[in-house]
């Protein structure tokens, strides 16, 4: 018997994410819950939909190379697939995972939510958000071209790209937005995702999942 190793050796490469959305890698997948000891992601799923109504927050962590990832894109697809609005991103895309600050994390999820709404017509620009951008450039004292009427995730997508590039402003930035981290976080909450799950019900969805992959490094 010939064993082709170069696609045997890609089928058990441990640092591939599986995506069971997509037919090959389903193929590949194994479910290991019951060595495990639970089906972690059912009950996550679980909370989640039988709790649409309230806000809920669970955490998802283990060893590195042991499959998280892979569970995570399986829980999107299964929401998904129940009608739900999953936003799904990796925070290595937004944040500097050497120097990475609370309000840092805040931005990340409004401009990505932000960003998957967007993609679904669905616009929203919190007051709040508007007259922040002004004071953050005035307070960095840089060029930063943001434009008001441009969508959220474009605005907050310059800043965070300026201070990514920058130790200096993102420090400058951090030193502004920390004692307004309370305001800031109202305003999401309030603002933003409220009024995002309302539009989200509004057009036969069944409620909005933010999901956020490798927070934990």
């Amino acid at each position: 018997m010939t064993i082709a190793l170069r696609p045997f050796s890609k089928a058990c490469n441990p640092n591939k994410t599986l995506n069971t959305a997509n037919l090959n890698d389903r193929k590949m997948y194994i479910d290991f819950s019951k060595v495990r000891g639970s089906n972690v992601i059912r009950e996550m799923e679980r909370t989640i939909t039988l709790l649409s109504d309230d806000p809920t927050c669970q955490l998802f962590t283990g060893h590195v190379g042991c499959g998280k990832s892979t569970e995570l894109l399986k829980l999107k697809h299964n929401l998904e697939n129940q009608g739900y609005h999953v936003v799904y991103f990796e925070s290595s895309q937004d944040l500097d995972m050497a120097d990475v600050d609370i309000t840092d994390i805040l931005l990340a999820i409004t401009r990505q939510v932000s960003d998957s709404l967007e993609k679904g017509c669905i616009r929203l620009k919190p007051a709040y958000f508007e007259r922040l951008f002004g004071e953050i450039v005035d307070w960095l004292q840089t060029p930063i071209e943001l434009d008001l009427e441009a969508e959220l995730s474009v605005g907050i997508g310059k800043v965070t790209a300026k201070t990514k590039e920058s130790p200096g402003l993102r420090k400058q930035l951090r030193q502004y937005l920390e004692p307004r981290t309370n305001n800031l976080l109202e305003s999401i909450n309030k603002e933003f995702l409220q009024p995002a799950q309302e539009k989200i019900l509004g057009i036969g969805k069944q409620g909005q999942v933010v999901i956020i992959d490798y927070l934990d490094r």
